[in-house]
């Protein structure tokens, strides 16, 4: 999908999250106009400017971070609280520049050309605002590096459950109880289903879920432990897995697994192994019952919410149920459809 007319240049800028630069990345490359990405490092202080918030580099490393200076883009996207202030600063250095921000902002929406947020938010629709049901994903553009992966799975039998783990997020912390509950329920599904599991961590998963994913889960199974130096296969597990099992803590790996129209299970172990323990006495978790029971709506955030209305839709069904006929493809281009037109419009 690209828009057609004059073509505008367009920054991307990047900080630590994979999530949102691949949500930045989907939106440009479904404009189809020029990109540049600026990569961004940031000082431990750039919390506490939010207190405050003004346009400023103040929070940058900028001998680390790629120079931010002419001649500007006339699109500029942005995502994450830590890249609000620097794209303020740009904005303030070249007002004809379109800013765009993808998810939920720590600022006002106001004081952007359009935000494109997701379901998850408790933002509500306006003139600059459209809600999305997914976060962004680029389809089409998945990079499907699976040759150097196939040799390491052809071996295990058919049909093959990627399983995509998030790990420690707001409400949702990994205990020993619930790691084992969880490696029981795979268990459980591949004795239901057959197959094998394809099995990676990510930068977030803790290492009590590592850990006991590589020692007690049974064969067959081949499992990733994330930043091990022989390569991430995150990307041939979306290209080749015959249907996916995604940990509820993860928005972003659950629209990437929907976005291949094949079968998706979650699996939320606050709702598996409900209950409140030790855990909930976290600061993760209290911060998000604090935002949800005492913040703005605005800036609440609550997937559970989403995973219900995609249950509801048929689009995604729990690990220990019965097969769900995967709608996510059909989602994912109605909600970037409506991303490109709203930028379309600011031109």
């Amino acid at each position: 999908m690209s828009i057609g007319g004059a073509t505008q240049r367009v920054w991307i800028l990047r900080g630590a999250k994979v999530g949102d630069f691949a949500q930045m990345r989907a939106l440009s490359r479904a404009l189809g106009w020029p990109t540049e990405v600026r990569q961004l490092y940031f000082r431990s202080f750039e919390l506490l400017l939010h207190a405050w918030p003004r346009a400023t580099l103040a929070g940058v490393d900028r001998r680390r971070s790629d120079v931010l200076a002419p001649p500007w883009p006339d699109l500029l996207l942005t995502a994450g609280r830590r890249n609000e202030l620097p794209a303020q600063w740009i904005k303030a250095h070249a007002p004809d520049i379109r800013l765009v921000h993808v998810g939920r902002p720590w600022s006002h929406p106001r004081r952007f050309d359009l935000v494109v947020s997701n379901r998850q938010y408790g933002l509500e629709a306006g003139p600059n605002v459209i809600v999305n049901t997914l976060p962004l994903v680029d389809a089409n553009g998945q990079s499907i590096e699976s040759d150097p992966w196939l040799p390491r799975f052809a071996q295990l039998p058919r049909p093959w459950t990627a399983v995509l783990i998030g790990g420690n997020s707001g409400p949702w912390v990994w205990t020993h109880r619930r790691v084992m509950a969880f490696i029981d329920a795979l268990h459980d599904f591949r004795a239901r289903h057959g197959g094998s599991l394809l099995v990676t961590t990510s930068a977030r998963t803790p290492s009590v879920l590592s850990r006991a994913l590589e020692a007690r889960l049974l064969p067959p199974a081949y499992v990733h432990r994330y930043g091990r130096d022989d390569g991430n296969p995150y990307a041939a597990m979306l290209a080749l897995g015959d249907r996916f099992v995604v940990t509820a803590d993860s928005l972003s790996m659950l629209s990437e697994a929907l976005a291949t129209a094949r079968e998706v299970l979650l699996y939320d172990h606050l709702r598996e192994v409900p209950g409140l323990d030790a855990s909930q006495l976290r600061w993760r978790p209290l911060v998000h019952r604090a935002a949800l029971a005492f913040g703005p709506r605005r800036m609440q955030r609550d997937p559970q919410r989403l995973h219900e209305a995609l249950r509801i839709d048929g689009a995604i069904g729990d690990l220990q149920s019965d097969r769900v006929t995967a709608r996510g493809d059909a989602i994912h281009d109605r909600d970037m459809a409506r991303a490109v037109a709203a930028v379309q419009a600011l031109f």
